[in-house]
């Protein structure tokens, strides 16, 4: 028997607390799991982990011997990274996270991608939650954030800023009417993303707070536009949903003289000593890539209406 994998398989039963929870993510059987744990202890001379038909923890030396096992596979794996990064080029699988409200931008930039790296099969999830990208599996994550905001741990880097303006559909303007200042916005329904309660406005007299009246909330960007298009309230949304083929006729820019408060787009990504040629190339190509003129100003909206 293997005696690298049943030390992989070891450090796995200790990780998820139960030979079926190893087996489960290592997609072999218990018993199986059971004979690479009983190779170990037999080729050491030691019992290192105290188990019944309920219970599973480490013994003294069982302790000893997983924390200096953990050590070894990362540099193993560090060094396998480190050689990966040197070929020639770049395969794999590559798992990303975007958010819901740019499909169609990050779908163009696939597919520039993949027309230079061709053995990169790109799995690609839309979800405008923070995902964990050690204990989800994520290569990198496009995230769109003040850099106060993001996580310890990560490296971000800027890719470029991203303008929120508020929005309406022309049937709830021509129901509820246009506001005209700031102040006329509490008289007004908003769709918003978690419990969001007031609006950072700046205009010529400078920032200015804005209490708002949810009508509704929803857990994604794009499901706020939606909600805006279809008239239910005023809504904040990136600059880049009124270029979305399937909204740009829906939604009108409101308040145009007035802007909110700026965020940026990052790439983020595990901080690691030695980075696969997957992970270096989609940064490498999504810089290039947004490096593109800013999003549309307020002028440009307005043209909408």
């Amino acid at each position: 028997m293997d005696t690298l994998t049943s030390i992989k398989v070891f450090r796995q039963v200790v990780e998820s607390g139960s030979f079926v929870g190893a087996s489960e993510r290592l997609d072999i059987s218990t018993a199986m799991v059971s004979k690479h744990v009983m190779h170990v202890e037999g080729r050491i001379g030691v019992r290192l982990l105290n188990r019944n038909s309920r219970t599973l923890s480490l013994t003294e030396p069982g302790r000893l011997y997983f924390d200096r096992c953990k050590v070894i596979l990362q540099d193993l794996e560090d060094t396998e990274l480190e050689l990966g990064s040197l070929g020639s080029a770049a395969r794999g699988t590559l798992r990303i996270s975007c958010p819901t409200w740019s499909p169609e931008r990050v779908a163009a930039h696939l597919a520039e991608y993949r027309r230079r790296y061709p053995e990169v099969v790109v799995d690609i999830s839309f979800d405008d939650r923070d995902v964990d990208l050690v204990e989800e599996g994520y290569d990198l994550a496009i995230r769109v954030a003040s850099g106060d905001s993001l996580p310890a741990g990560l490296i971000a880097r800027p890719l470029r800023s991203v303008r929120y303006f508020l929005a309406a559909s022309a049937e709830y303007l021509q129901r509820r009417g246009t506001p005209k200042s700031p102040e006329d916005l509490a008289k007004h329904d908003f769709v918003g993303v978690g419990n969001v309660s007031s609006l950072q406005l700046i205009g010529s007299q400078g920032r200015i707070e804005v209490p708002i009246r949810v009508a509704a909330r929803y857990r994604s960007a794009v499901g706020v536009a939606f909600a805006v298009a279809n008239g239910i309230g005023i809504a904040a949304l990136p600059a880049l949903m009124f270029e979305d083929p399937a909204l740009k006729t829906r939604l009108i820019p409101v308040l145009t003289g007035y802007e909110l408060s700026q965020s940026m787009l990052y790439l983020v990504y595990v901080s690691r000593k030695y980075l696969p040629l997957k992970i270096r190339t989609f940064r490498d190509f999504m810089v290039e890539a947004t490096r593109q003129p800013p999003d549309l100003q307020p002028l440009a909206l307005a043209a909408h209406q």
